[in-house]
């Protein structure tokens, strides 16, 4: 069964050594306080965004599509900037949630819009959701994580000796964006596909 969650980094041919050394060094300051700041303002709206959409879902059955753009232009903002400041791309991530904002292609990500949600599975993610879907993936989560960090410290030498993300170590760290925002969809009620326990395409 094909996902609804879609995302995509695109491979870069190669990569800035000295815009690697200027996100180590001030990377905190041109990127996280700012867009921080943003993320934090947008993520307090969107709790309660979230529960709003929780109640609709349970009296309509729908998520309405307003809301549902809302959430998932918050996860699109985040990924932007996670990607930037795990050298994926070199291209600064943009002050929007917006789809495609100019001049900007390198990360993909949307949600299909569903037309209905099982309210069933709605009560059973709040009831159960931490035991049948946070647990297992949770756990499978947290290797795999620990894995991902050492795999970025090892691409980051890399990139600054070669000027190259290697290919196989650049999808290691994609699958596992893809496998957790699979999780977060699920558990945010974008979609009632339980999700995989793999982050392929």
């Amino acid at each position: 069964m094909t996902s609804p969650v879609k995302f995509n980094v695109m491979y870069p041919e190669s990569l800035s050594r000295g815009l690697l050394l200027l996100r180590l060094l001030f990377g905190y300051f041109y990127v996280m306080i700012p867009h921080g700041f943003m993320l934090a303002l947008y993520g307090i709206a969107l709790y309660f965004v979230i529960i709003i959409a929780w109640f609709a879902v349970l009296f309509t059955g729908k998520y309405p599509e307003g809301m549902f753009r809302f959430v998932e232009g918050y996860y699109r903002w985040y990924l932007r900037v996670m990607s930037y400041m795990m050298f994926m791309t070199d291209q600064y991530p943009p002050f929007t949630q917006d789809a495609n904002p100019p001049n900007y292609n390198a990360v993909e990500f949307s949600v299909e819009y569903p037309d209905s949600l099982s309210r069933g599975l709605l009560l059973l993610r709040l009831l159960f959701g931490y035991f049948y879907v946070l647990i297992p993936h949770g756990i499978m989560l947290a290797f795999y994580g620990i894995g991902v960090y050492f795999v970025i410290i090892i691409a980051w030498f890399a990139v600054l000796f070669t000027g190259k993300y290697p290919e196989g170590m650049f999808r290691f760290v994609e699958k596992y964006f893809r496998w957790w925002l699979r999780v977060g969809a699920y558990m945010s009620f974008m979609t009632d596909q339980y999700p995989p326990f793999n982050g392929d395409e």
